[in-house]
C-alpha cells in the first residue's frame, strides 16, 4: 500500500470513529452492541466492567447499568458521572483492584488483540473469567478480507518479511500508527476458543463474510 493510501485510510479511520459522524463502522458497532444486549440480557441495574472501552459505546441505547471502565492510558480517562466510573489499570492484572466475581458482566470490544503477546492475552482472558459472573469478549476475525487496523487485505496472513517491509515504509511518516500495528495480534477463532473454553460464540457477518466474533458466557 502506498503512503498516500495509508494516509487516506488513517484519515478515514479517524473520521469513522468520531462520535459525531454517522459512519458505517459506527452503525456496525451499534448493531453489535444491540446483539450483546439481546444475547446477554443483563439485568436492569447490572454492574458492568468494560475493559478498554469508553462511555461512547454505552450511550448508544438507554439503560440503567452501572458501568466501570478500565483503561491503561491515563489520557483515556473521562470525568466520572452517576452512571460511569473510570479506573486506570492493566486489564491483564486487576487483582489489586477487583475481587473474584465482583461484576455481573465483563465486557470488551476489540481490545484483547491489543494487550500484548500470547501470555498477556491469556492473562487477560483469565482476569475476565475471574472477575465476571458473565462476560462478552469481542475481537475482529482474521478471516475478514479487509484487515481493519491496516486496510491491507489479509494482512496477518502475509509473510513476516512482507509485513516488516510495509511497517518500515509506514514508520517514516506514521510512527505512532505503526507502533499500534506492531503491538496488535489478531486472534484466530481457535485461539479464542482455547482462551474461553466454556464460552458460546456469536459470529458477526457482513456481506456473508465473518467480520468478528464474540465469545460470551451469558447469565
Amino acid at each position: 500500500m502506498s503512503l498516500s493510501l495509508v494516509s487516506a485510510y488513517i484519515r478515514y479511520r479517524e473520521w469513522a470513529y468520531d462520535e459525531q459522524n454517522d459512519s458505517l463502522l459506527k452503525r456496525w458497532r451499534s448493531q453489535r452492541f444491540r446483539t450483546f444486549l439481546q444475547l446477554m440480557n443483563p439485568p436492569e441495574n447490572a454492574k458492568i466492567l468494560d475493559l478498554g472501552g469508553s462511555s461512547y459505546t454505552w450511550k448508544m441505547v438507554p439503560h440503567q447499568f452501572r458501568v466501570t471502565i478500565v483503561n491503561l492510558d491515563k489520557d483515556e480517562m473521562e470525568p466520572p458521572t452517576e452512571q460511569f466510573s473510570f479506573i486506570q489499570g492493566d486489564a491483564t492484572n486487576l487483582r489489586q483492584k477487583f475481587a473474584d466475581q465482583s461484576f455481573d458482566v465483563v465486557f470488551s470490544n476489540s481490545v484483547i488483540e491489543h494487550v500484548g503477546d500470547e501470555a498477556k492475552q491469556a492473562a487477560f482472558a483469565l482476569e475476565v473469567q475471574r472477575i465476571g459472573k458473565a462476560y462478552w469478549i469481542q475481537t475482529p476475525s482474521d478471516r475478514f478480507p479487509v484487515e481493519i487496523h491496516t486496510g491491507i487485505p489479509f494482512y496477518w496472513n502475509l509473510p513476516p518479511s512482507v509485513q516488516n517491509r510495509l511497517k518500515q515504509r509506514w514508520r517514516k511518516l506514521y510512527p505512532k500508527w505503526t507502533d499500534m500495528i506492531e503491538e496488535t495480534r489478531v486472534l484466530s477463532r481457535r485461539r479464542m476458543q482455547a482462551l474461553f473454553p466454556e464460552a458460546e460464540v456469536f459470529t458477526e457477518r457482513k456481506l456473508l463474510l465473518e467480520k468478528s466474533y464474540a465469545f460470551y458466557r451469558p447469565f
